[in-house]
């Protein structure tokens, strides 16, 4: 006996059905799209040239375009890291033949300056010296032009050169993008090539869900090549739509695919075969994409760059792949019928006919003991999430990439050779409401720079006033009025009409908890008078980590209440959403404690080839956690929905239960797989954030997959009962008038 919602020849069957009667036309279709926007897929890694993290409209960001716009601070710089071993680089002769090496350089009409770095030197290197070159370009155009900067930097004899800075590092992250999908493709794909030879037996029916994946990233890329001609996205993109388009296409082809080979042998032909499967297994997946959405558009909350790129990367792909499994699939399942048995790989004398009584006899040997599994089970879970309550968030920049790059290898050397204090303090941009000149605009700042002083956690301060020596404000005022002086100031980029720029050297690390105490401090200063903005890199991180941390609760609220709410109407039941959440929750907080360690205190890094830099991208958690849930919800869906049609069947809940998991537990177990080798395969590429997210998904997706949905989910579906089937009287009669009409 069929159950009701599947029994009837509902919207998903009559789809189905055309996917059969139309299959050669969409298919001819479906290639055509494919050929088309190939050409434009390959091209999307080369067109995104923003790292995301820039939090536009902030203080900090506000303050960087003042001084570009006012004193003419450039915004982007390269910095060039001279090593020479045995050599004293801080030698005339040495730094001499530096800068003319860097003659073809200065004649580039959009360099500004070439300056060796004056920020005082650590102990112990001077075999170290480095140049800074001022562009007058932003970052897009810098970026274009980064080759031909490239070109024109020789080292001297003797010497060695590496360039860094942000055009530099972001040259150094497109080519390491376009080199992780190829390498986290050549790892993933052949592995879930076969598992799904296992799976299904045959070739034919294998690659079936390689083409869905394939399909799903190729398409998605393609229209992402025409959005990126009119809107700044995130270099990360690429990788996220690999990471998801893959893993979420050959998931939801896996369960098509599987669900025809059962309606094949029940239905009377191909025709009803194709329209059950959709009616059945399509209609799964749809709801299954709606809530892989739904955790998606979580990220929305969140205003950067890089979390709008994911987000629309994801939400393009996830739909693709609904959209290619419910099409191209369903004409391809139409097209080739029995013959999908075709081409058979694993002899069917080791295949076993029927499913395996192997998960049967899982449901019924934890639901003897639940209340003992749930407490072991939760407890584990729950104490692997206690690293989380020491985590350290902070915003990679050259870290993302491994030493192995260039750009990151001289950061480091950078970092070690200069008090990275100094190098990136943190800046005071001051609007006066005179001149800076004038008498009482000196006074006002000196007042204000004494403020600054007496903040606990400043090492020093400086300015034009101090530049100048120890004067009085009226002596200072007579040396401005001197036209030298005022065009040295200008030059140096300290002060220039109204504004003016304070520099503010804190005591601590520029990542330390302590200097983001300070920034705060020093923006709740009195200003009298002055319009202040406090800027530069410190500043800048923490209004980067702010904006992520303070939307974090409605991330949260929004992906669980409409999850919730969504899964309400869709097992109309208020039990059953509310666990799917809960363990959600659990296998979302044991993966992220993992990440933890791996990541911020080096357990496993050399085992993972990972550079352990002491923190977690503050991006982690939030993407994690938006990833993660609605692909979860994909297994739940696929689990609850068998052991609602079975509840509805006989109304016997541990038999449901047991009936269920028998039928469901293999596929979502090769499916959960499936997504683990090719999500993990990103943990062996380069880009650290895309490393940290493989190992977060990965392992959120296992746990899910076997020890909540094997373990606590038919543990606590015992423990509840038919408790797991109540909802209110309006919610059950929603869907009885629909089903009886049709």
């Amino acid at each position: 006996m069929r159950v009701r919602e599947t029994a009837v020849k509902g919207k998903f069957w009559r789809w189905g059905y055309a996917m059969h009667r139309f299959r050669w036309i969409v298919l001819v279709i479906g290639v055509l799209l494919l050929l088309s926007f190939a050409i434009f897929a390959q091209k999307t890694p080369g067109m995104l040239k923003d790292n995301g993290f820039t939090p536009r409209g902030s203080e900090s960001d506000r303050g960087l375009i003042q001084l570009r716009d006012e004193l003419g601070v450039p915004l982007t710089m390269l910095n060039l890291v001279y090593t020479g071993e045995g050599l004293d680089m801080t030698d005339k002769v040495h730094q001499q033949a530096i800068m003319d090496s860097l003659n073809e350089l200065t004649k580039l009409p959009y360099v500004e300056s070439v300056k060796f770095v004056a920020t005082p030197r650590n102990e112990g290197h001077l075999d170290v010296t480095a140049v800074t070159v001022s562009l007058n370009l932003d970052t897009d155009p810098a970026l274009e032009k980064y080759p031909e900067l490239k070109e024109r930097v020789h080292p001297p004899n003797g010497m060695n050169v590496y360039v860094t800075g942000g055009p530099a590092i972001l040259h150094d992250m497109q080519e390491a993008s376009k080199h992780d999908i190829a390498k986290s493709e050549a790892i993933g794909l052949p592995i879930a090539l076969i598992v799904l030879l296992i799976v299904f037996g045959t070739l034919v029916a294998a690659l079936l869900p390689m083409i869905v994946g394939l399909m799903s990233v190729t398409l998605t890329l393609g229209i992402t090549y025409f959005i990126a001609q009119h809107q700044s996205l995130s270099n990360f993109l690429p990788n996220m739509v690999t990471m998801l388009g893959l893993a979420v296409g050959i998931d939801y082809a896996l369960f098509l695919v599987s669900r025809f080979r059962e309606e094949l042998k029940v239905q009377k032909n191909v025709a009803e075969a194709v329209a059950m499967t959709c009616q059945t297994a399509g209609k799964s997946i749809f709801f299954s994409g709606i809530a892989v959405l739904i955790g998606l558009l979580g990220m929305l909350f969140v205003d950067l760059t890089f979390f709008r790129s994911l987000c629309l990367g994801g939400v393009i792909v996830v739909s693709i792949s609904v959209i290619v499994a419910n099409t191209m699939l369903l004409s391809l399942l139409g097209i080739l019928g029995e013959r999908i048995n075709s081409l058979q790989v694993v002899p069917k004398r080791f295949r076993k006919q029927e499913t395996s009584r192997f998960w049967e006899r899982i449901a019924y040997a934890v639901m003897k003991r639940p209340v003992l599994l749930v407490v072991i089970v939760g407890g584990a879970l729950i104490y692997t999430m206690t690293p989380m309550g020491h985590i350290k968030l902070n915003v990679p920049n050259a870290e993302v990439l491994p030493p192995s790059y260039e750009s990151r290898y001289g950061s480091e050397l950078l970092k070690a050779a200069y008090d990275p204090r100094m190098m990136g303090p943190i800046q005071i941009v001051i609007h006066t409401q005179g001149e800076v000149w004038d008498e009482a605009s000196i006074r006002q700042i000196r007042a204000y720079s004494e403020q600054v002083k007496g903040v606990s956690g400043v090492k020093e301060v400086q300015s034009y006033i101090s530049s100048l020596g120890q004067h009085s404000d009226a002596e200072l005022a007579a040396m401005l009025r001197n036209s030298n002086v005022k065009a040295q100031i200008e030059g140096n980029k300290f002060a220039k009409d109204r504004t003016a720029l304070m520099v503010v050297v804190p005591e601590k690390d520029t990542d330390d908890p302590a200097t983001d105490v300070l920034v705060r401090e020093l923006r709740s200063l009195s200003k009298d008078g002055l319009d202040i903005a406090v800027t530069g890199g410190p500043a800048y991180r923490l209004d980067i980590i702010d904006r992520i941390q303070n939307e974090i609760p409605e991330v949260l609220t929004f992906v669980m209440g409409i999850t919730y709410i969504v899964l309400l109407l869709a097992f109309r039941s208020v039990l059953l959403p509310l666990k799917a959440v809960l363990m959600n929750m659990l296998s979302l907080g044991a993966s992220l404690g993992v990440v933890v360690l791996v990541f911020q205190h080096g357990y496993m890094a050399d085992l993972l080839h990972i550079t352990s830099i002491g923190y977690v991208s503050a991006t982690l958690p939030v993407i994690i956690f938006c990833v993660v849930f609605g692909i979860s919800m994909d297994y739940e869906v696929f689990l609850i929905s068998r052991i609602m049609e079975e509840y509805e069947a006989s109304g016997d809940n541990d038999k449901s239960t047991a009936e269920g998991l028998k039928k469901t537990g293999s596929l979502i177990t090769s499916a959960a797989f499936i997504l683990v080798v090719v999500v993990g395969s990103f943990i062996f590429t380069d880009i650290e954030i895309m490393k940290a997210l493989g190992l977060g998904l990965g392992l959120a997706v296992l746990i899910d997959a076997t020890i909540v949905r094997v373990m606590l989910v038919p543990a606590l579906m015992k423990l509840l009962g038919d408790a797991n089937w109540w909802a209110p009287k309006w919610l059950r009669m929603s869907s009885k008038p629909k089903a009886e009409k049709q």
